[in-house]
């Protein structure tokens, strides 16, 4: 019984991040209609400006996480006024846009890997924060941990209360259904774009630091998680919010549960669980 809570508790966990970084990835897409590959760059920037801040000023984790999601919003913000809407105004049809914003972020991919390798080296760092044991149904469990999971959770949460009830994320969901008619109708099509990519750094922004939180960091995590974020998105159904989130959490048990008999298939379970849904369901649990 304490190895099945084991198993949930941490699947629990990383489903919650594994549904933050999808979220951000299926809003670039599912309204920007940007397939940001450089979305695992995001968590890894944002982790080690935490660890940073925390090894060479003693700043709190979490106080880190409400610096550093300005920081990746603008950046993302930014990074769509400036470089993609110059592509799009450039690009004859959507199709073209697509693939020229996705040869972009394989550039920027490999410029932000680079950097960081340059800044940071390839050294695994790390650093402890609420390393205390709980005591939870008879199975001790790192307080970082539980933490960890509940602002992921929080986080899902009142990302989706914002998408169905603030008037920016009705304005998110009428650009994802049809960004001409909703531009007819006073939606200002290129702000809200603008404003999903940077939404999706920041989600991934906040992945980054929680990660930080409870594992050791490296310069070139930035692929593993954009592979992953990629097949929750597929999973759940591009563009779905509800999708990512319920993806999220599959994956992350999947993970869990694989990860305890054998870490080093983890990754292939991915694989296989994405082959499989796209010959049986190619939209996704929730596409349409």
């Amino acid at each position: 019984m304490i190895t099945v809570l084991n198993i949930i508790i941490s699947g629990l966990i990383m489903g919650g991040i594994y549904a933050l970084i999808s979220m951000g990835l299926s809003l670039q897409y599912g309204v920007a209609r940007i397939l940001n590959v450089t979305h695992g760059e995001f968590i890894m920037m944002a982790a080690f400006l935490t660890w940073v801040m925390v090894s060479t000023a003693g700043i709190n984790p979490l106080l880190a996480l409400v610096i550093c999601c300005p920081v990746t919003f603008l950046v993302g913000y930014l990074l769509h006024i400036t470089i993609f809407r110059w592509l799009k105004k450039f690009s004859i049809v959507t199709a073209v846009f697509e693939s020229n914003a996705m040869l972009v972020c394989f550039g920027l991919m490999f410029i932000m890997s680079n950097a960081a390798m340059q800044i940071w080296g390839s050294n695994n760092r790390g650093y402890q924060f609420l390393q205390t044991s709980v005591d939870f149904a008879g199975t001790a469990i790192a307080a970082n941990r539980l933490l960890v999971l509940a602002v992921a959770l929080a986080v899902s949460v009142l990302f989706y209360i914002f998408l169905a009830r603030s008037r920016m994320g009705k304005s998110i969901r009428a650009a994802s259904q049809d960004a001409a008619a909703a531009g007819m109708l006073g939606v200002k099509i290129n702000r809200v774009m603008a404003i999903c990519f940077g939404i999706g750094a920041l989600l991934a922004g906040i992945a980054g630091t929680l990660l930080s939180i409870i594992q050791q960091i490296y310069t070139n995590m930035g692929m593993q998680y954009t592979a992953i974020a990629l097949i929750v998105v597929v999973l759940g159904g591009m563009g779905s919010i509800p999708g990512s989130m319920i993806g999220g959490f599959i994956l992350g048990m999947v993970g869990s549960i694989v990860s305890y008999l054998d870490p080093s298939l983890a990754m292939v379970a991915f694989y296989v669980i994405i082959l499989a849904l796209l010959l049986v369901r190619p939209k996704g649990l929730l596409g349409r």
